[in-house]
């Protein structure tokens, strides 16, 4: 059995559902009804299909209904038991290199730099040391301020996170930023685990430099696993979320794999798109309802 959410917070109704169902009826499958997981927020569709129309079902759904994400997976087992989450543009609304950049008179240059690499037309470590020179000099009093005056949580981060360590998941951070901002982003928000790079600096002012091996696309996912085999999960009960091409291998390792506002490279590979809807979005999509949230 398949489960179909539809999520549109505020403003799906019955209608909007028997839409829904009426496409998935149309494409000769079959469904086992329907039911509110929060009224005028979410609703779950049974169809009774197997894995190979996950993604036929998704095709049929996604843009049929205004303003709706649609997250189709196994009905069993769809509560994950790991989070892993990449942190600019996904936990926080902003890319903390182009905003800490900004206090040295290079924020336009430094974006064009990070957009090319989150749609992943130039190397990821390439591009961070490229941008990461530009900071030679930057006094380090400028990371807590950039941190206090311009970083915040998207919406739902840190509903998402506490809810589901509430509930026994593990929660792991994993970025190709850095720990300046990593760290206390985690503690904020409630991971238990970070991954992230380490930014030199010497008397008090940035080196220009990056220390220790870079966290790229491929750290991402091996992070993913390494955590995931510690806690002796299967594949399946991992939920990944990012938005650039560097977080694709980690997206597509997860049992369920989300693009947040995600880059073409990134959507091509994921197994749900959350374009409209915040990040509580997917606590719906784990059949967990809003009665059930904390934080």
């Amino acid at each position: 059995m398949l489960i179909a959410t539809l999520i549109a917070a505020g403003s799906l109704n019955k209608d909007s559902i028997h839409a829904a169902a009426t496409l998935l009826e149309d494409a000769r499958l079959r469904l086992g009804g329907w039911g509110w997981l929060d009224e005028g927020d979410a609703a779950d569709i049974e169809v009774d299909a197997d894995a190979g129309q996950l993604g036929r079902i998704r095709a049929l759904l996604e843009g049929a209904l205004p303003k709706t994400d649609v997250i189709v997976q196994h009905a069993h087992g769809r509560e994950k038991k790991l989070l892993v989450a990449d942190m600019d543009s996904t936990m926080i609304g902003q890319e903390c290199i182009d905003e800490l950049a900004d206090y040295a008179g290079m924020k336009d240059e430094i974006a064009a730099v990070t957009d090319a690499a989150m749609r992943g037309e130039i190397d990821f470590a390439q591009a961070l040391h490229q941008r990461v020179a530009t900071l030679n000099g930057l006094g380090v009093g400028c990371i807590e301020r950039c941190r206090e005056e311009r970083i915040r949580a998207n919406p739902g981060a840190r509903t998402l996170v506490q809810t589901m360590r509430a509930r026994g998941a593990g929660t792991l951070l994993v970025t190709g930023g850095f720990h300046d901002f990593a760290d206390p982003t985690a503690a904020e928000l409630g991971f238990t685990e970070v991954r992230a790079n380490y930014l030199d600096s010497m008397h008090g002012h940035l080196t220009g430099r990056v220390t220790g091996a870079i966290v790229d696309a491929a750290a991402k996912c091996e992070a993913l696993i390494d955590l995931r085999n510690e806690l002796g999960l299967s594949p399946a009960a991992v939920l990944a979320v990012g938005d650039g091409a560097n977080d694709a291998p980690m997206i597509a390792e997860a049992g369920l794999g989300v693009a947040f506002r995600g880059k073409p490279k990134l959507r091509e590979v994921a197994d749900a798109r959350l374009d409209f809807n915040d990040l509580t979005a997917l606590l719906w999509g784990q059949g967990i309802r809003r009665a059930d949230w904390v934080g």
